[in-house]
């Protein structure tokens, strides 16, 4: 689960019951002698009423790593009345995700999460069961798959061009490029395109904070948001009282809104034999074909290929970037790659990349140091014994993906950006390595998988063959802050603006005007 610091409500709550504070306190140390007899993970102590809830602070994902330090690899933790394990390295990782990952299969049932999926009607944040089976096989095999995500080769590099041209203008003017933007209207341009058939910024490719980029950003913020109904349920007025209600049902109404509006463009369009399927199509035509797939599944899977498609990609963008401008031999390794493969042709395409190894190794490397989803939340549907631990049903599991990604017991020097470790290195993140798994394993490894990473390589090799890049202004590699911005993505906090000098013999194909 990710969290975002919003504990007022909670602490609020806890005075309000003060008087029964006492007696709580009491039960804890009952509570924890029951620990200790069931052989629950070791953990930190917690306060009564909220456990550990108030120790994950504004970022989980670091908070939980220094307590992994104290308590082991396999922690347990008090959220409210919700017990939790955390697991911070590849081997409990592996016992978990693959010896039970039957077991730890399911997602927490939050009541936010329920209305955000369209009551459990989508991939990402559903329960496990037959539903959810089902939908993902359609996810996977109809949508996803690897003849659907060759199909969708030409809307990424006309997308990527497209980009590409518009640095140029900038480039030309001797103007600076704020890519952490830039990288999210790209994304989103290419996701919109293929989920829906258009761009969808009507802000302009060079305001990319469009009214469809607010409602993600929204979104975003919500679904890692701190409600007090989802740990207490008679208290839902907390979450009035600090706005989180108003909030939430503004931004579902806006998104769902957007998305009627979308499939009923599909529905009413009329198609000619030669038009592509994008992915609102096929979803329509499957629905025809089987009438248990209903409308809600509909929007709960274009929500995840809409939050999922875009910011994944332009975050590991984001923190590429940032990272090959701090290791500027790096950056030059890469580049001269690229530009020894590519020679005069002027681009890059999809069918190059197998050839730029180094490049591929640059994107493993950020997505260690720097995965998109530091935490994986679970919930278990049975009893497991994991090193001679007891894990209950009905217990939150959350993999520290971004700590198990700096173990030393995995990786050396783990804290430095080395892309020069995946060089002859079989370790990836398909799932099977289970020290690099920014993607997650088993039955919830995420199915965009192939078409993500694809995305990223295409954009970060362009980038680096077209341009060279510099901190503007003149200020060093060491202005650039690494700090993270909260939410259940982790991006820079501060938008990553660097200087883009055109790389000579790159030549600007369908040329936009400046």
């Amino acid at each position: 689960m990710y969290w975002c610091g919003e504990l007022v409500p909670i602490l609020l709550l806890v005075l309000v019951i003060l008087p029964v504070f006492v007696f709580l306190s009491r039960r804890n140390v009952t509570k924890e002698n029951e620990r200790k007899k069931r052989k629950l993970p070791p953990g930190p102590p917690g306060l009564p009423l909220i456990g550990n809830l108030h120790q994950l602070g504004e970022h989980p994902h670091r908070a939980l790593w220094e307590l992994s330090k104290l308590y082991g690899p396999l922690m347990h933790l008090q959220l409210c009345r919700q017990q939790a394990v955390v697991v911070s390295s590849g081997e409990i990782a592996e016992e978990i995700l693959k010896t039970h990952d039957l077991t730890s299969s399911s997602r927490p049932d939050l009541a936010s999460w329920k209305r955000f999926s369209y009551n459990s009607s989508d991939v990402a944040l559903s329960p496990y069961g037959a539903a959810w089976r089902e939908l993902k096989k359609i996810l996977v095999v109809k949508l996803l798959s690897t003849r659907k995500v060759e199909g969708f080769r030409r809307v990424r590099e006309e997308e990527v061009e497209r980009t590409m041209n518009l640095i140029s203008c900038l480039a030309a003017a001797n103007e600076a490029v704020n890519l952490s933007e830039l990288a999210h209207s790209l994304s989103k341009s290419i996701t919109c395109r293929v989920a829906f058939g258009g761009r969808f910024d009507e802000g302009g490719p060079l305001q990319p904070k469009s009214k469809l980029h607010r409602i993600l950003s929204e979104t975003q913020a919500l679904l890692a948001a701190l409600y007090v109904a989802d740990y207490f349920p008679w208290a839902g007025w907390a979450d009035k009282f600090t706005g989180l209600e108003r909030r939430t049902v503004e931004n579902i109404r806006e998104l769902d809104f957007f998305l009627q509006e979308v499939i009923e463009a599909h529905a009413n369009k009329s198609k000619m034999a030669n038009d592509e399927e994008d992915i609102v199509d096929v979803l329509l035509r499957l629905q025809k074909e089987d009438i248990s797939l209903t409308e809600d599944h509909v929007k709960g899977v274009l929500m995840n290929v809409l939050i999922g498609g875009t910011d994944t990609s332009s975050v590991t963008i984001e923190f590429a970037m940032a990272e090959l401008v701090r290791n500027p031999s790096v950056m030059a390794r890469a580049q001269e790659e690229v530009r020894s493969v590519v020679g005069e042709k002027g681009k890059i395409e999809e069918t190059d990349i197998p050839l730029l190894n180094y490049v591929r190794s640059v994107v493993k490397e950020t997505l260690r140091l720097h995965p998109v989803v530091p935490l994986i939340p679970r919930e278990t549907t049975g009893h497991m014994t994991i090193n001679g631990f007891e894990i209950p049903p009905k217990t939150r599991v959350m993999v520290n993906v971004w700590a198990i990604g700096r173990d030393p017991a995995s990786w050396k020097r783990p804290d430095e950006f080395i892309p020069e470790r995946f060089i002859d290195n079989p370790v990836d993140f398909k799932g099977q390595d289970f020290q690099f798994i920014p993607f997650g394993a088993g039955r919830r490894i995420c199915p965009g998988l192939s078409f993500g990473v694809t995305t990223v390589q295409l954009k970060l090799a362009n980038l680096l063959y077209a341009f060279n890049w510099e901190v503007p202004g003149g200020m060093g590699k060491e202005s650039l802050s690494m700090e993270e911005a909260s939410g259940i993505t982790v991006h820079l906090k501060a938008d990553l603006i660097l200087r883009p000098t055109k790389y000579t013999n790159r030549v600007d194909r369908n040329y936009i005007e400046c």
